[in-house]
């Protein structure tokens, strides 16, 4: 891996870790969008991400017919919002299962890591966009106010936005 794709990853990274859930989003069989909360358990060296599913959900079975996939990341309170798309992959790999399982994932699976239905779906992502506001939040909610009452628009920084290419 090159010095430029470890940087890009890390600032993937850096950029979602705080976020708890995702909206993932797959097509289904009759080709509608559909999306749902996951929740990220790892960005990888490569910048592929990893989540839990169970073999018998929609998820699942939707990314069988179609691997294209998006997932978004949202933290309003910062005023932090990443898309990535990009194509999912569905992995039955219990050694991987051991590595990344925790007690929030043993939650949503109480029979445990060794359930035949616990499974992973790495995304290997194509595109990353991202809005990242600098301002903090009571800077935003002042301006916002005043642009309210003043009839104007908000005197803030426009949002950093930007591609994080892998």
């Amino acid at each position: 891996m090159s010095n430029e794709q470890s940087t890009q990853v890390a600032e993937l990274s850096d950029k979602i870790k705080s976020v708890r859930f995702a909206m993932f989003t797959t097509l289904d069989q009759y080709g509608h969008l559909i999306s749902q909360p996951m929740t990220n358990q790892e960005v990888d060296a490569d910048g592929a991400l990893w989540f839990f599913t169970s073999s018998n959900t929609d998820l699942w079975t939707n990314i069988a017919g179609s691997p294209q996939v998006n997932v978004s990341f949202a933290e309003p309170e910062d005023s932090l919002y990443v898309s990535i798309s990009g194509t999912a992959e569905r992995v039955v790999d219990r050694a991987r299962i051991e590595a990344l399982w925790n007690p929030m994932v043993a939650a949503w699976f109480p029979n445990g890591k060794d359930d035949p239905h616990v499974v992973l779906v790495k995304v290997v992502s194509k595109t990353v966009q991202y809005w990242d506001s600098k301002e903090n939040k009571l800077t935003r909610m002042f301006e916002m106010a005043k642009a309210a009452v003043t009839g104007t628009r908000p005197e803030l920084d426009p949002a950093d936005h930007g591609h994080i290419k892998l």
